[in-house]
């Protein structure tokens, strides 16, 4: 009796284990369970149109083109014909066995990319014939179309999630894209909307029954959103022309808003070369580390150099809220500026300006070293201690975004540099003082900045005072973002009213000034050029000292400002040669539409001039010292 109690007891009890079980199983976790492990369900996927892009004025520039993958799901292949499957394909016996490797590898459950992005002619003639080959199937797919050949570098391009990713997500597959620069990555939640899931029953002979519980599990895609951005393609790509032949950065910000008119970089190249059956070869080359034009290197946001004779502004801006100059204060010029212990220690200068007062509008209209080496020096030594006229100093710049990320919406970004008193005491072991670091008076030393600093720097010198962070995004699905950080006011750390001389000076650059021969008839601008020293570093601490770049950076109109610009031309030379005409033209092109006759010659220097011939000596030169040879 007692036996057979307890055997009915168990009997009982594994009955009651083994129903809650499948209650747990099929009605508490029915719902969610995701059948994608489960061999007896395919899952088709439903690629959503991935988000357009258009510039300010709604001119589109990208959109969606179809494509199509061979896929795989390894545990599902039969035995197959490979010679004839390869002869379909297009692929050797070796390809195919390296791709069903490096499938199984991925999972063997789940599907992958096997070939990608087939030709247009051979879809039609392949989906066909596919049903032949069991766990082989296509896949539509949305890849990208880029109708005009410009802002490579802030849209950016979509390629393969990594296998590692793959594995770990929730949402991408092995062989699905995603937004890998710019604008497709920092937006890449927002753009690629939302796949959709159709989940199909399978037999015990592989073949598809019909939709698994009816469709319960089954979603719709959700396209993606579309972005406006704050560019305006036209002056981009005016940009870019001028650019030609030529290495370096223009950024021009609309200082009331802070939205990006223009973010070039030189050399670029055409989006549409990382699209499509030859993205593997041109992104091989796009991205050699050896190729030395680099052209996916985003030199406006990302190249440091030495801002030069523009940094002369921020100087004279410090110098004025310290109160250790004012409008009037003088200097003399005998050809430079002598410092230091050492007599061979000697700043030349070129303003032309030779044993006469100079105060603050002919410093800064002409350039003049000796100047802006006196203000520093001022600056530095106001408190007797360097190390806290320094860290003061510092202050000042970085309150204009200098020296730190912007916190712009892009996914590149450099911090430059500008040194404080603990970078000099670990330098020179205490042991410094405004003499040793003379060379921050004209921008030169230890000071970097990129381009994009440097517009953000001019734009808040156009507002008096203040700027909004960087941005690219104007509008998402039509809706104008709000985003706190870039509606802010940044207040710098200089007082309003000591702006309104460092216009005037700023002006009259362009008037009577170093950039004088670039004026625009109708347009006032106020800028400032700039030439700045440049060495590179070739092998263990060797440098050699190359052509100096050309830069400038100016805003217009002089009231009410619409657009500030930084120009930034590699080994260009003096800023006045080629920076300004460049500047003048895109702040014409921006304000007017047009270039005006009397313009057109310096329109087609610009365009014509080409740089290539001394970026190929220094190539040569710099890899001849690296060899050893020189």
């Amino acid at each position: 009796m007692k036996r057979s109690f307890l055997l009915y007891f168990l009997i009982t009890v594994i009955g009651v284990i083994f129903i809650g079980r499948l209650f747990q199983l099929q009605i508490i976790k029915g719902e969610t369970y995701d059948p994608m492990h489960n061999a007896a369900i395919k899952i088709e996927y439903d690629y959503p149109e991935r988000g357009y892009i258009y510039d300010r004025n709604g001119k589109l520039l990208v959109a969606n083109q179809l494509s199509y993958d061979v896929m795989v799901q390894p545990n599902q292949v039969e035995s197959l014909d490979t010679l004839e499957f390869c002869n379909l394909l297009k692929i050797d016996k070796e390809d195919f066995l390296i791709r069903f490797k490096r499938a199984e590898h991925y999972a063997s459950y789940l599907p992958s990319v096997f070939l990608k992005q087939l030709a247009k002619e051979d879809f039609a003639f392949l989906q066909e014939k596919m049903h032949k080959y069991n766990g082989f199937y296509i896949q539509k797919r949305i890849i990208r179309n880029y109708p005009i050949n410009a802002a490579a570098n802030v849209l950016g391009y979509i390629g393969e999630v990594n296998e590692e990713k793959a594995k770990k997500s929730d949402y991408y597959q092995s062989g699905e894209l995603e937004g890998k620069d710019g604008v497709e990555k920092q937006y890449e939640d927002v753009l690629r909307g939302r796949k959709g899931k159709k989940y199909l029953q399978r037999n015990r002979f592989n073949k598809v029954t019909g939709s698994y519980k009816d469709g319960l599990n089954d979603t719709l895609p959700e396209n993606g959103q579309d972005l406006t951005l704050t560019i305006d393609i036209d002056l981009q790509l005016f940009a870019q022309q001028l650019m030609n032949g030529k290495r370096g950065g223009i950024v021009a910000i609309e200082p009331s808003t802070g939205e990006i008119l223009a973010l070039v970089t030189s050399p670029s190249y055409d989006p549409n070369m990382l699209v499509g059956r030859k993205r593997s070869i041109n992104s091989a080359s796009l991205m050699d580390p050896t190729n030395p034009e680099k052209p996916t290197y985003d030199r406006g946001l990302l190249a440091a150099y030495p801002p030069g004779s523009p940094f002369k502004i921020m100087n004279a801006l410090i110098g004025l809220q310290e109160n250790v100059i004012n409008e009037q204060s003088s200097f003399l010029c005998f050809g430079g500026y002598r410092y230091g212990s050492r007599s061979t220690a000697f700043m030349r200068c070129h303003c032309g300006v030779f044993n006469s007062p100079i105060r603050l509008k002919t410093g800064i209209a002409r350039s003049c070293n000796s100047y802006f080496a006196n203000t520093y020096k001022r600056i530095i030594e106001k408190n007797k201690k360097p190390s806290k006229g320094l860290d003061n100093w510092n202050r000042h710049i970085t309150s204009f975004g200098l020296g730190n990320y912007l916190g712009y919406d892009l996914p590149a970004g450099q911090k430059g540099l500008i040194p404080d008193a603990a970078y000099y005491n670990a330098r020179y072991k205490y042991a410094w003082g405004a003499s040793t670091t003379i060379s921050n008076a004209i921008g030169q030393g230890e000071v970097l900045t990129t381009p994009i600093q440097l517009a953000n720097f001019t734009a808040a010198i156009a507002n008096r005072g203040f700027f909004y962070t960087p941005h690219i995004v104007k509008k998402i699905n039509r809706k104008t973002i709000n985003i706190t950080d870039f509606t802010t006011k940044k207040q710098t750390t200089i007082d309003k009213e000591h702006f309104a001389p460092v216009i005037e000076a700023m002006h009259e650059v362009f008037k009577t000034g170093t950039g004088r021969w670039s004026q625009v008839n109708g347009i006032e601008i106020c800028g400032k050029t700039g030439t700045s020293e440049n060495s590179i570093k070739i092998v263990d601490g060797i440098k050699v000292q190359a052509k100096d770049h050309s830069i400038l950076i100016a805003f217009a109109p002089k009231d009410n400002p619409k657009i500030a610009i930084a120009v930034f031309v590699e080994n260009g030379g003096y800023g006045s040669t080629i920076a300004a005409p460049i500047t003048s033209l895109l702040i014409e092109k921006y304000l007017n539409g047009s270039i005006s006759e009397v313009n057109k010659i310096r329109e087609q220097n610009m365009l014509n001039m080409s740089l290539q011939e001394v970026y190929d000596k220094q190539t040569s030169k710099t890899k001849q010292i690296a060899s050893g040879k020189e």
